[in-house]
């Protein structure tokens, strides 16, 4: 299966696109002129950022930024995703290493499932290059960075609604909790 390798890009992300309760989530790897956007599901995102926040958290790599991590504050990336945004893929599948010999997390994003057969998943013949994957390896400041942007992207979604906890769009909903009536 071919895997794009990013180790280390020089920008990797998580971001959306979109007016809230309409917006679509991307991964964004950037190294020299070579741009990878991956289109991925809201809750892909937020659970790769708390995952990535668990991940050094257990390993205790405060040592490596020199104490309580606030130097990754300062290095945020706050730029908007790369333009045009094109969706090289759809991530199916995400996974999130430690290597500990070089001290740097790894995120691959699949656009199969890796249980999937070979011989069933038939080529797209509108991709030139049969793109499968990307594997992006970041130093520990970087992945904080990243998980933060992961939580930054999760804000500005729609209210949830005090009764039910569903999303509110701006017309309101139909609350279950309210017997179907509209709130």
């Amino acid at each position: 299966m071919p895997v794009i390798d990013f180790d280390p890009p020089e920008r990797f992300i998580a971001d959306s696109v979109g007016p809230a309760g309409q917006r679509t989530f991307f991964l964004q790897a950037v190294s020299g002129t070579q741009v990878m956007t991956v289109s991925l599901e809201k809750e892909q995102v937020r659970l790769l950022g708390e995952s990535v926040t668990e991940l050094l958290d257990e390993m205790d790599t405060s040592e490596e930024l020199g104490g309580s991590g606030s130097s990754d504050q300062a290095s945020m990336d706050r730029a908007p995703l790369q333009t045009p945004i094109e969706e090289d893929f759809r991530a199916r599948q995400l996974t999130l290493a430690w290597n500990a010999e070089r001290h740097v997390v790894t995120i691959e994003a699949i656009d199969r499932d890796a249980d999937a057969e070979d011989d069933e998943a038939e080529p797209d013949p509108n991709d030139p290059i049969g793109l499968q994957g990307i594997r992006v390896s970041m130093s520990v400041a970087m992945a904080r960075s990243f998980a933060q942007r992961c939580e930054d992207a999760m804000t500005g979604g729609r209210p949830n609604c005090p009764f039910c906890g569903g999303p509110l769009d701006p017309s309101g909903h139909i609350c279950p909790r309210a017997n179907g009536y509209r709130r």
